[in-house]
């Protein structure tokens, strides 16, 4: 029995689709899923049960011993929220009774952190674990996914194999119901379809040109390959980067995304919001030595090769993973 938590989201529900077609079945999905705006992402999946968030250590206390696997990858993930309770109760306390529970019941763990930790990179890209206490998060979100990294490093009750992955910029596919939160490709996809053409931030950095912003933009399809390495593999527990590695320009995104679609190139710039310009980051890219020294060597999707996949099968037909 497979435990996928947040399984209604963006990138959970990428994973059960990915589980189901390499013949697992016996998946229990938790959610809250009285939010019936993500339903669509979980039709026509194979799952053995569905368990309301709330509920779930109630319900694991009767199956605890069938649970094989865990991936804890449910977190409120609003960048733009700012009330830090919110994130303390659902990305830290929650997580750190999802840890206790599987360390207490010897069942593998795999959570969800995120590059948001890194802040504006003043230390660099690295999922280096001497420097998680030094890093400065640049909003509650951030701050939130820190603090239970920082914990689970402390503990010495720990599962029997855990990893944190930090995730990048991820986008993909099943992604339609995150509104403003949505990967950029998809406002871009929108944007394009509405107006014929495609608006980016125009930089505010001597160093960068306008659209030269960069980012680590991974395809949903990687982060799920390398949650399922994890699975069978079981390398030495820690925190792991997961973006490819390779950043790339938002004026490369918008181009691979009018390509995609057969859309002649539009592309405009507006100043960047001032409530966020001094917190928004021209660069990020992770460092993915670690990784790759666990083992994982599959290669990645490039953004242009990502973007066509997406566009092309997924968003044009309104199509789910």
């Amino acid at each position: 029995m497979i435990v996928v938590t947040g399984a209604a989201g963006f990138i959970s529900s990428c994973l059960v689709s990915e589980l189901n077609k390499r013949g697992l079945h016996d998946i229990v999905v938790v959610d809250d899923f009285s939010k019936t705006e993500k339903e669509d992402n979980l039709k026509g999946k194979f799952l053995l049960a569905k368990v309301p968030r709330a509920s779930f250590f109630d319900w694991a206390t009767d199956f605890k011993t069938e649970i094989d696997f865990v991936f804890h990858l449910g977190a409120r993930t609003d960048t733009t929220e700012f009330d830090a309770t919110i994130f303390d109760e659902l990305n830290v306390k929650y997580s750190q009774e999802m840890w206790n529970f599987c360390a207490d019941n010897e069942i593998p763990l795999v959570y969800a952190s995120s590059g948001a930790t890194y802040g504006l990179g003043e230390l660099g890209y690295k999922d280096d674990h001497a420097i998680i206490g030094d890093l400065k998060p640049l909003n509650p979100y951030g701050v939130s996914k820190n603090d239970f990294d920082i914990w689970a490093i402390a503990q010495t009750k720990q599962p029997p194999f855990w990893a944190g992955l930090k995730f990048f910029n991820v986008y993909g596919p099943n992604e339609y119901h995150k509104g403003r939160m949505a990967s950029v490709i998809m406002h871009a996809y929108n944007q394009i379809k509405a107006a014929g053409g495609m608006k980016l931030f125009a930089s505010h950095h001597p160093d960068y040109e306008d659209g030269g912003q960069l980012r680590d933009f991974v395809y949903v399809k990687d982060v799920v390959n390398v949650c399922l390495f994890l699975r069978e593999n079981q390398p030495k527990s820690g925190l792991y980067n997961l973006g490819t590695g390779k950043a790339r320009p938002f004026i490369d995104l918008a181009k691979a995304t009018f390509k995609a679609m057969g859309e002649k190139e539009n592309i405009s710039f507006i100043p960047t919001p001032e409530d966020i310009r001094d917190k928004y980051q021209y660069f990020t890219e992770a460092d993915m030595t670690k990784l790759k020294a666990a083992g994982y060597s599959k290669p990645f999707y490039t953004l242009e090769e990502g973007v066509e996949d997406y566009v092309q099968n997924y968003l044009i037909g309104h199509n789910y993973y």
